[in-house]
C-alpha cells in the first residue's frame, strides 16, 4: 500500500469523521444556546466544516502511528514461524468470538440503560474485544501448530524439541559429522544473532579469529546440505549473544548446543537443556582403567623432567612415566591412573618392562 493512497484514504475518513461529530455537536449543544436564526445556519455549516478540517489536520499523525505499528507488526510476524503464525491467527478467531458472545451476554443489561449505557456497553466491548483477541493471539501463538499438506493427518506424536547452536559449536565443526551420523536428532535452528557473531568473527583482524569464523561458516554450508537449518530471526535488544540464546531456548522449548563452559552453567540454572559436545566427547572415549596395556608414540617431553606425552587416536593424553628418553619412539605402557578434567580426560602410564623398546 502506497504513502499517498494512506495519505488520501487517512485525510478523507477524518475528514468525514470530524464532519459528522461537528454536526452531532451542534445539532445536540450548540444549537440549544443558538437563538439567532441567521447564526444557527451559518453554525449549521461552519461546525461540520471545522470538524472536518481538523480531522484533516489530524489525519497525518494518526498514518505515522498507523504505518510505524504496521511495520512493527510485520516485523514481529516475519520472526514468527509459520506455525505460530497459524496458531495465533485462531487464537485471535477464538478471542473475537468469546468477546462478541460476552458482548450479548453481559452487557445487555447494560445497553437497555438508555443512550449512556449503550455508549458505555460499546466501550466495555471494544476493551474487551482488544484484550480478548490479544491474548488469544499469544496463547494461540505458543501452541506452535504443525503445518499440514492437504489429506495429511496430523501426527498425535509430539516433534522432538529444537536443538539451537551456538557460535562455540559452529567454530569446533564436530557438529557436522555428528549430524551425519545421525545421533542427532530434531530440527537444527540457528539464531539470526549468532550468524551475526559468527561474520563478525570472520571478519576479525585477528588472524586466527578470522580463520575460525570461515571455519564456521564453511561448517554452516555443509550443515545445509546435510540436514533442514532453520534460521530463527527473533532478536532481542539489549542483551549479549549468550542471554539472546538462553531467552529463545525457553521461549521455543529447545535445547542448547554448545561447548562453552560458562554458558552451560548458567543454562542449567535457568532450567535450559544443554547438549554439551564436549561432555559427548568424553562419553564416547574408550574406557581405559589403570592395569591395562597400551601401544603408543611418545612425540614430546611432559612438564616433569622424566615424562613423555602420547596421544590415543582419539586425542586423548597419555603422560608416561621415564618416558622422555623414547620421544620420537613407539612403547607398550601401562595404565598406572586415570585423571578425568573439565578440559578432558588425562590417562598416567609407565612403560612395560619388557617392553621392547625400553629393552633395546
Amino acid at each position: 500500500m502506497s504513502t499517498a493512497f494512506l495519505r488520501i484514504l487517512f485525510a478523507g475518513v477524518f475528514a468525514v469523521t470530524g464532519w459528522l461529530l461537528g454536526r452531532e455537536a451542534y445539532t445536540h449543544m450548540i444549537s440549544l444556546h443558538v437563538a439567532n436564526q441567521l447564526w444557527s445556519i451559518v453554525l449549521t455549516i461552519v461546525v461540520p466544516v471545522a470538524g472536518a478540517l481538523a480531522g484533516v489536520f489530524l489525519a497525518p499523525p494518526a498514518q505515522a502511528l498507523f504505518e510505524n505499528e504496521l511495520n512493527a507488526v510485520e516485523r514481529a510476524m516475519q520472526r514468527l514461524a509459520p506455525a505460530e503464525v497459524m496458531g495465533g491467527a485462531i487464537g485471535l478467531v477464538v478471542g473475537l468470538l468469546v468477546a462478541f458472545l460476552a458482548k450479548s451476554v453481559l452487557f445487555e443489561f447494560v445497553a437497555n440503560a438508555g443512550p449512556p449505557g449503550a455508549y458505555l456497553a460499546n466501550v466495555f466491548y471494544l476493551l474487551l474485544s482488544i484484550f480478548a483477541a490479544y491474548l488469544g493471539a499469544r496463547i494461540g501463538a505458543k501452541q506452535q501448530l504443525p503445518a499440514l499438506r492437504p489429506g495429511e493427518v496430523a501426527n498425535v506424536e509430539p516433534a522432538p524439541p529444537a536443538k539451537l547452536l551456538d557460535t562455540s559449536v559452529i567454530v569446533d565443526g564436530r557438529i557436522l559429522e555428528i549430524v551425519q551420523s545421525g545421533f542427532l536428532d530434531g530440527p537444527l535452528v540457528l539464531p539470526r544473532f549468532v550468524l551475526r557473531e559468527l561474520q563478525l568473527i570472520a571478519d576479525s583482524l585477528d588472524g586466527m579469529k578470522r580463520a575460525r569464523g570461515r571455519r564456521g561458516l564453511e561448517v554452516l554450508g555443509k550443515l545445509q546440505d546435510s540436514v533442514t537449518l532453520e534460521i530463527d530471526e527473533r532478536d532481542f535488544p539489549d542483551s549479549g549473544v549468550d542471554a539472546k540464546l538462553l531467552r529463545l531456548a525457553r521461549e521455543r522449548g529447545a535445547k542448547l548446543v554448545t561447548n562453552d563452559y560458562n554458558l552451560n552453567r548458567v543454562a542449567q540454572v535457568e532450567g535450559v537443556v544443554v547438549l554439551n559436545i564436549n561432555e559427548l566427547a568424553g562419553a564416547v572415549k574408550p574406557v581405559v582403567l589403570p592395569g591395562e596395556e597400551l601401544h603408543v608414540s611418545i612425540v614430546r617431553d611432559g612438564k616433569e623432567p622424566h615424562q613423555g606425552v602420547g596421544y590415543l587416536e582419539d586425542g586423548t593424553m597419555i603422560v608416561v612415566e621415564n618416558g622422555r628418553r623414547l620421544i620420537g619412539e613407539d612403547a607398550d605402557v601401562q595404565v598406572t591412573s586415570v585423571l578425568q578434567t573439565v578440559a578432558g580426560r588425562m590417562i598416567f602410564a609407565k612403560v612395560k618392562r619388557s617392553s621392547p623398546v625400553q629393552n633395546g
